[in-house]
């Protein structure tokens, strides 16, 4: 019996997408050596389509003040405080690192 992973989607245009493509690869545990996720293998007309969102994106956050890039940018400190440990697991899982070490990352 085959085991389904959960493909990684695609960030584009401020939401999340599932890739149109039917490739994937693989994401390997280097502790275990086993499969812990997949990711698309977009091809050229989906990677540009990404591409060209967050480059529509840049100039609208070029505008934005510097004070209110400031506070989105500690509300992302503030979120990667509040999953600290599940960051530190996952850099733990996809890297091989000890969890002291992850947690210092």
């Amino acid at each position: 019996m085959a085991v389904k992973f959960e493909c990684v989607p695609l960030l584009k245009s401020g939401a999340w997408h599932i890739s149109g493509s039917t490739r994937r690869g693989e994401v390997f545990n280097p502790s275990t050596g086993k499969v812990i996720a997949q990711v698309p293998l977009c091809d050229a007309a989906e990677t540009a389509a990404v591409v060209e969102s967050a480059a529509q994106a840049w100039p609208a956050w070029c505008a934005t003040p510097a004070v209110e890039r400031a506070r989105v940018m500690f509300a992302f400190r503030q979120l990667m405080v509040e999953h600290f440990e599940e960051l530190a697991a996952l850099i733990t899982r996809e890297h091989g690192k000890t969890l002291a070490e992850s947690r210092a990352e």
